[in-house]
């Protein structure tokens, strides 16, 4: 009786050391990706317009999607998801996030954000005070509201000063720019 009592009492102090040892809760395949892409805004760079204006150009007939958007601006926050959910699952397609937020407030703000909203896209910011000028040599018709998106090749480009409702609204506004 005794002998079953210390075994009893051995196995009850040993079983957290075992347990301890387990996996409790392994990633699943998509979780992992998840927390990988996210190491792509670890770093974001901070450019100026000159620096900046290569992006919004190509030599290749892949389609680009550049988004100049802001955290404070509340239709570019509704759309980033849908940017989202169409880049993942166009992985062929160059998408870039243009923040205008405060180079400041990247560690404290923008990183946070991103990763709170689990934005695993190619995000730079823009710090250039001259906006009249590198607004205008983007496109003469944008007023500067955001949130703009340039959707572009080596042959064609097209600029939309509005936010996209949902994924078929992008995608139409993709296959229009392309298919005409």
């Amino acid at each position: 009786m005794k002998t079953n009592i210390r075994l009893l009492i051995l196995a009850f102090c040993l079983t957290p050391l075992f347990y301890g040892c387990v996996d409790k809760k392994s990633k699943t395949e998509s979780e992992t990706k998840i927390t990988e892409n996210l190491n792509i805004n670890d770093s974001i760079p901070v450019y100026d317009f000159e620096a900046l204006e290569p992006l919004l150009y190509t030599n290749s007939d892949k389609i680009h999607i550049v988004n100049f958007w802001a955290m404070w601006c509340a239709p570019c926050v509704k759309e980033l998801p849908i940017i989202k959910k169409y880049a993942a699952s166009h992985p062929d397609v160059e998408v870039t996030l243009v923040s205008l937020d405060f180079p400041r407030g990247i560690e404290t703000k923008l990183k946070p954000f991103l990763k709170d909203n689990a934005i695993d896209l190619k995000v730079v910011l823009l710090d250039d005070p001259d906006s009249n000028t590198w607004i205008d040599k983007i496109n003469s018709n944008w007023s500067g509201s955001i949130p703009f998106t340039i959707i572009f090749n080596n042959e064609k480009r097209s600029y939309h000063e509005r936010d996209f409702e949902s994924i078929e609204d992008l995608e139409t506004e993709i296959q229009n720019t392309f298919n005409n």
